[in-house]
């Protein structure tokens, strides 16, 4: 019998919740979100981002 393998997911929504302002613009630079949006995005509620970066930051590899 095969296991199967758990899908992890980073909680983003908590990250988003308990970081600073600079901790969030960390965590974009890392999603590669151009210069002049990290700024914006950093100050919006973590459900107010666009849902694929949403979903790649909950899916991305490296930040678990």
């Amino acid at each position: 019998m095969v296991k199967s393998k758990k899908i992890s997911t980073f909680d983003g929504a908590k990250f988003w919740k308990n970081a600073y302002a600079h901790e969030r613009g960390n965590l974009l630079k890392r999603m590669q979100v151009p210069e002049d949006q990290i700024k914006i995005l950093a100050n919006k509620q973590y459900h107010e981002l666009p849902a694929p970066l949403r979903y790649e930051i909950e899916t991305n590899q490296r930040l678990r």
